[in-house]
């Protein structure tokens, strides 16, 4: 009995033992790579522009940072910035741009008095225009004749219809959050709307695709001998009231309802920034027809360019903190440096003492480290508020003691609660054990005497 008990009590106590280990083990190894930050929303660039849209979104495209923002989740009516998604579309399903499609009059019967922008193809049915002169005029001349066509197009059997789902069904691919598209051009309906953060992201993406960037910077093109010019006064220089000379592309809108609206960029001393401006003041009949939203841009092209600045926080050189090492003898601590050089996007004007550094970093490291290991990650605070975060990775390689190491790998076990639960149990079952084993013995004894007293009657 003692022999099977204590066997049934060391196979427990090994078998738990091992579970132990493992799970030590696996614990130790397991590490979480936080991604780098770069956008931050709400912090305060200083803008001190007047601008006139009622939702303006500034994006430095060099590092994804808004820099200012106003009413940029308010659901607006797009207009013709439509036609950036609608040029997405078409991209994605007409490999070649040289394709010639015909201009069926039967798919431009929904313009009839619509007073709808209109372009070469109105003046082309039943003829041939290829895909990039159909994209030329949906851009630059913004013509609804030449959405339709290519809607009509692509949608197959589905038609427009079947366009509009694709276009609904990107929208969602891009994370756009409050967006919906009804038609392929724009004109006013009620479920119509998208915001102008999700419009940066329609436009971002529509920036990789093949010509988008040529096609909606041209202030013009031809077809056949005609020539139609762009809608897009931005980047016109025969326009001067309202050219400016860093601007690139990229689409205009209106309607009564929508306002007036517009995407575009501008590049300069490499940087770059793209602003989505919508609904602002238009009024045909009370005679406001100013382009506010091509003079709010400016305006904030002007300041980004002159007033932003992207400051360099660490290089990869520099260390960052320094945090013990355990398991090694050969040294007791390990320098942390930045993943690679890291910059932020800040006002020009800031002081050294406006930004700190915090890290996030274990209490100890245990060897053996590499260099180039990801370790933790340092977050940078701009007059307190939080600007981005970068990884921090160990600054040499650092060896483990095995020694250190198999010592450090017992007492965790032995003082984990799992080991030490078992080691209650097996107390618990011993002293049960004890307790039987001494009441069987005693009852043996009584037993015996017993039997001792009935042989001497």
């Amino acid at each position: 009995m003692k022999k099977r008990f204590f066997s049934i009590i060391s196979i427990f106590l090994i078998i738990f033992t091992a579970v132990t280990m493992i799970t030590f083990n696996a614990g130790a190894v397991k590490v979480t790579h936080s991604q780098q930050s770069n956008t931050f929303d709400d912090l305060d660039f200083g803008c001190k522009v007047k601008t006139k849209s009622d939702t303006i979104l500034l994006v430095n495209l060099d590092t994804g940072v808004t820099v200012y923002s106003k009413n940029a989740d308010v659901k607006r009516y797009p207009a013709s910035l439509t036609k950036i998604m609608t040029y997405i579309i078409a991209v994605e399903h007409i490999d070649n741009l040289n394709k010639k499609i015909k201009i069926k009059e039967k798919a431009l019967k929904s313009l009839e008095g619509t007073g709808s922008s209109l372009s070469a193809v109105y003046d082309n049915i039943n003829k041939s225009l290829t895909v990039k002169e159909l994209l030329e005029c949906l851009m630059i001349s913004s013509g609804n004749d030449a959405a339709l066509v290519l809607a009509d197009y692509v949608g197959g059997d589905k038609g427009v219809k079947g366009f509009v789902d694709m276009m609904n069904e990107k929208a969602k691919e891009l994370g756009c959050e409050n967006t919906h598209f009804v038609n392929p051009h724009g004109l006013q309906d009620k479920d119509h709307y998208t915001t102008a953060r999700d419009m940066y992201k329609i436009t971002n993406y529509a920036l990789s695709l093949p010509q988008f960037s040529d096609i909606s910077n041209s202030v013009g093109y031809y077809i056949g001998d005609t020539y139609y010019s762009t809608t897009n006064h931005i980047i016109d220089p025969t326009n001067s009231e309202y050219y400016y000379q860093y601007a690139k592309g990229i689409k205009t809108g209106t309607t009564d309802e929508a306002g007036r609206c517009l995407v575009t960029t501008a590049v300069a001393d490499g940087y770059s920034y793209m602003a989505v401006l919508m609904h602002a003041p238009y009024d045909e009949e009370k005679g406001i027809l100013d382009y506010y939203t091509m003079t709010d841009a400016s305006d904030l092209f002007r300041w980004a360019l002159t007033s932003i600045t992207l400051r360099p926080i660490v290089t990869r050189e520099t260390p960052v903190c320094e945090e013990k090492v355990d398991l090694s003898w050969e040294k007791n601590s390990i320098q942390l440096c930045a993943e690679e050089d890291f910059s932020v996007l800040l006002p020009e004007s800031i002081k050294d003492e406006d930004i700190t550094i915090k890290t996030n970093v274990p209490k100890s490291i245990d060897a053996p480290v590499k260099e180039g290991d990801y370790v933790g990650t340092a977050t940078v605070y701009y007059k307190g508020r939080e600007v981005s975060t970068f990884n921090l990775v160990a600054d040499e390689s650092i060896d483990r003691s095995q020694l250190l190491y198999v010592l450090d790998l017992l007492k965790n076990v032995f003082t984990s609660i799992y080991f030490i639960t078992a080691a209650v149990i097996v107390v618990i079952l011993f002293a049960v054990y004890l307790f039987v084993v001494v009441r069987h013995n005693r009852n043996k004894k009584i037993r015996r005497k017993q039997v001792k007293h009935y042989r001497h009657m």
